[in-house]
């Protein structure tokens, strides 16, 4: 092989390598409990989804894989973040097939990631 294709085979296999190395493995949200207090990326389908205006701090809930009271794992964005994903996120992401990224932490026995900027949520093809 000459020393031209050589050195591109190594750069394009060294940023191929750089690539898989930060790229973060997808959970799902059934195992999304063992990585508390982990940055994660879980994906899932929203199988419910609730603005709760009147509670404290206006959370906006969507629950992965199984609709709430029997959620497996939750996505909140409070009130005073609900701006930044336009319209209703209710709406817009409800059955979708997302992806979320983020810390996962535990409330009340469940794990669930506090988003605060749209591009934590990315919805799948």
């Amino acid at each position: 092989m000459p020393k031209a294709a050589t050195s591109v085979a190594s750069l394009i296999s060294g940023a191929l390598l750089v690539f898989v190395s930060t790229t973060w493995a997808q959970i799902t949200p059934f195992d999304a409990k063992a990585f508390i207090g982990k940055r994660e990326i879980v994906c899932g389908q929203v199988a419910s989804a609730n603005f709760a205006a009147r509670s404290k701090g206006q959370p906006t809930f969507f629950n992965l894989d199984r609709a709430y009271p029997n959620q497996v794992f939750t996505v909140v964005i409070w009130g005073n973040d609900r701006r930044k994903f336009g319209d209703a996120p209710e709406r817009v992401y409800s059955g979708k097939k997302v992806c979320v990224s983020g810390v996962i932490s535990s409330y009340r026995g469940g794990p669930e990631i506090v988003v605060s900027e749209p591009s934590q949520i990315r919805i799948k093809d």
